[in-house]
């Protein structure tokens, strides 16, 4: 069973506002075992939408349109909906009534035009909005399904979970079931070159994504059983950790920092960290999981030469010989904020994030890590391609994958 969904709303298309609506419905959809093949934005206009609507009867068994419900002369969903099946708008009085009630209670004048609010295609089951004054409702003409939804997600959420998902859920017996494999420190495209064979496979299928700072590989499957998809899935986990081992770094919601705080937590252990370039981003991603504070202790942004030697009391000789930028003050800046904040783990970050700054000797994207453990001390170099958000996420996800490694007794890449 094939699904198409229409978004209307022209400040979809200006860019004014992300279309959370469609990746939500989605979402939901597989896991219903629903497909989705199409998703469309067209603006507040009449025959454009006309012209989507025709092209969607074409080629899809379930459409469902999501915003245009509002009260004004550009909320035209309904209406450019109910002309294309050829059906009448009636008004549905509870509906009315609810509208009605709505304003009184919000002591607000109701003008004429709230009233189209209550109008729905002939035959429609009218979804309740309990959270606004624009229902959906659903219909079928002509052998297709027809969902239609307001566009707020704030309306378009619970309406969807509470009366359109057990309608969906009705029509299919196929379940779909996915798992994210989450990779860090192999490239997408040798990633792909890794799996080429597995990305053939259509039942269950295996499709590589980048990912914030990482690649995944999404696994998904599709039966009439969520316990044989489940197993279908696990078979090709397997397979996958076969292939990339150490590389998988999580599952699913799974990120570097939440893996990393939870086997600091295991193991007892606390860390502290020193960032130039990243100007605080490992920090902000390490207390972004809940319960950082168990083991995370302390947090230097020492951005300047003099806040180096000052805060954390790195060697000024080291600055003057080797630079900021450089293996022997990365090293300084672990040991020295390990022992400054008494934690288990200290983990620095010096580097060249660019635009400018960069040398022929030192360029930009050039990055040096270190991680502090006792008296050990290991360093790795960078050398980061794109731009500076990108030199910066990729510092600190290495820095992470660092800990990581050392935490579960792997070799730390160089």
């Amino acid at each position: 069973m094939k699904c198409e969904i229409i978004s209307v709303g022209t400040e979809l298309l200006l860019g004014q506002i992300a279309n959370t609506d469609a990746k939500f419905i989605s979402e939901m959809l597989t896991s219903l075992g629903i497909d989705v093949y199409f998703q469309t934005n067209v603006g507040d206009n009449k025959s454009r939408l006309l012209e989507c609507l025709k092209i969607a009867s074409n080629r899809s068994d379930i459409i469902i349109l999501t915003g245009g419900l509002g009260p004004t002369m550009d909320d035209l969903t309904k209406e450019t909906v109910a002309e294309f099946f050829g059906l009448k708008l009636v008004v549905d009085i509870d509906t009315k009534i609810k509208i009605e009630s709505y304003f009184k209670k919000s002591m607000r004048e109701m003008t004429q035009n709230n009233y189209k609010q209550a109008l729905f295609p002939e035959g429609s089951k009218i979804l309740p909005n309990d959270n606004g004054t624009a229902p959906g409702c659903i219909f079928e003409k002509n052998g297709k399904k027809v969902v239609i939804l307001p566009g707020p997600p704030s309306e378009l959420i619970p309406m969807f979970n509470n009366y359109v998902y057990p309608f969906l859920k009705s029509l299919s017996n196929d379940i779909i079931v996915s798992r994210v494999i989450k990779i860090f420190g192999i490239g997408e495209s040798k990633v792909e070159t890794m799996v080429s064979d597995m990305l053939l496979s259509k039942n269950p299928t295996v499709a590589p994504l980048i990912g914030n700072g990482f690649v995944t590989l999404r696994i998904t499957a599709k039966s009439d059983d969520v316990q044989k998809a489940k197993k279908m899935i696990d078979d090709i986990e397997v397979s996958l950790r076969k292939i990339f081992g150490e590389y998988i770094f999580g599952v699913d919601d799974d990120t570097m920092e939440s893996i990393v705080l939870n086997l600091l937590k295991d193991k007892g252990s606390t860390l502290s960290t020193a960032e130039s370039c990243t100007g605080g981003l490992l920090s902000e991603k390490i207390t972004s999981v809940p319960g950082a504070s168990e083991v995370f202790k302390f947090g230097a942004i020492t951005y300047s030469n003099e806040s180096k030697e000052n805060i954390l009391g790195v060697s000024g000789e080291i600055i003057r010989r080797h630079g900021a930028v450089s293996e022997e003050t990365a090293r300084e800046m672990a040991m020295n904020v390990k022992n400054i904040s008494k934690t288990d783990y200290g983990l620095s970050i010096t580097g060249i994030a660019g635009p400018s700054g960069g040398t022929i000797a030192k360029p930009v994207g050039l990055v040096y890590i270190g991680l502090a453990y006792k008296d050990e001390i290991y360093v790795k170099k960078l050398i980061s391609n794109g731009n500076r958000d990108k030199v910066r996420l990729n510092s600190a996800m290495h820095a992470l994958d660092m800990l990581r490694r050392h935490l579960t007794g792997l070799k730390i890449d160089y």
